[in-house]
């Protein structure tokens, strides 16, 4: 019933020329598709990891002495307390609080997250609360700094304590709930790592939504929302501020400046590079394992630089301010550390400067 099938083939079938042909056209280069190569993480120097450590550590001695002496210096003060003085108590807190994470993040970059999986989310929920809360503080500054200087009169009883501090707590309610997500934060070790991280992770099934919901809630409210409220607060300001010739409100107006340079020098690199970050994963742009690594390796040094924020507010908004400098000899003279000729002198020196002077901005 099977008929026998032949398989046998003669030579004489084939024309040579066909072969010759063939392996003229053949290119034996293989030249592979980007986009189908899967990138091998970014391998940091050791020395690198050093560096940024004794950064982090360099940042930690002088954000959390720093804040804390402007909430001393402030605090001791409560029967006198004015709206900008609420504001900068609460920011100093909020700066503090952050700070105090840095230790274990410096720590992890050199030998990976060691302290397990509740403290990383402990520390992260800390870190991003008092991130979004710092950057909110800083907005609100410049919303009462343009109350206090363009509307005076008008907005004379809205510039209470008691709307200061229901302004604050607002502050913080909306930084806790702009964090919920960091609870997604926990630490495992990757399949293309050695050491342990704590990071994002989601389920591999919603992780792209996840991920573009989260970074787009940080690249608005944390950072461009707070920007434009400062820059158009403080635009505004300035603008008053430049129709006067007075030396003390001229001397403001250059604090103002540096405050608001001081938060783009410090936080727009970081979110510029992350904004890059976010465009490559969801594949809006093309780009190449270089640039990838690239793009890994400005996140990890941005980070430094926007944690070095921290350092600088007490210093913008504190140390330059003539009515922190006062109370500071105050307290210390209260408590027998420098001589009261010293704080006599000086408070009739800034006695006849206005609130705009007294308070940096």
């Amino acid at each position: 019933m099977s008929e026998d099938i032949n398989f046998s083939i003669s030579f004489d079938d084939f024309n040579l020329s066909d072969f010759e042909n063939i392996s003229a056209t053949y290119d034996s280069t293989f030249i592979p598709d980007p986009k189908t190569i899967t990138c091998q993480p970014l391998q940091i120097d050791p020395a690198v990891n050093s560096a940024i450590c004794a950064i982090y550590a360099l940042i930690f001695l002088l954000a959390v002495p720093g804040n804390i002496i402007v909430g001393i210096v402030i605090g001791c003060n409560h029967r006198s307390l004015t709206p900008s003085d609420i504001y900068l108590l609460n920011l100093a807190v909020a700066d503090t609080l952050f700070a105090v994470t840095i230790p274990f993040w410096a720590v992890s970059t050199i030998h990976g997250w060691i302290f397990g999986d509740v403290i990383c989310k402990v520390v992260s929920l800390v870190q991003e609360v008092n991130f979004y809360s710092s950057i909110l503080f800083l907005a609100v500054i410049s919303v009462d700094r343009y109350l206090a200087i363009v509307q005076a009169v008008q907005m004379r009883k809205q510039r209470q304590p008691f709307y200061s501090w229901l302004a604050c707590a607002s502050v913080w309610v909306v930084g806790a709930l702009l964090s919920l997500p960091v609870l997604f934060h926990s630490a495992f070790k990757p399949s293309n790592s050695e050491n342990t991280v704590c990071y994002e992770e989601y389920d591999p099934e919603t992780a792209a939504e996840w991920r573009f919901a989260t970074r787009l809630l940080r690249h608005s409210l944390g950072f461009l929302l707070p920007l434009t409220v400062m820059l158009v607060c403080y635009g505004i300001t300035i603008c008053r501020l430049l129709q006067t010739r007075s030396f003390e409100k001229q001397k403001a107006m250059r604090v103002i400046v540096a405050v608001v340079l001081a938060f783009l020098v410090c936080w727009m690199p970081y979110h510029l590079v992350v904004i890059g970050d976010t465009l490559i994963r969801f594949k809006l742009v093309s780009y190449t394992c270089e640039v990838s690594n690239s793009i890994s390796l400005g996140i990890f040094i941005t980070q430094s630089l926007g944690l070095l924020h921290s350092c600088i507010n007490p210093i913008l908004y504190a140390f330059v301010g003539e009515k922190f400098r006062r109370n500071s000899l105050k307290l210390l003279h209260k408590w027998r550390m420098v001589e009261r000729g010293s704080t006599s002198v000086f408070s009739r020196s800034t006695s006849h400067s206005s609130e705009t002077n007294n308070m940096m901005v």
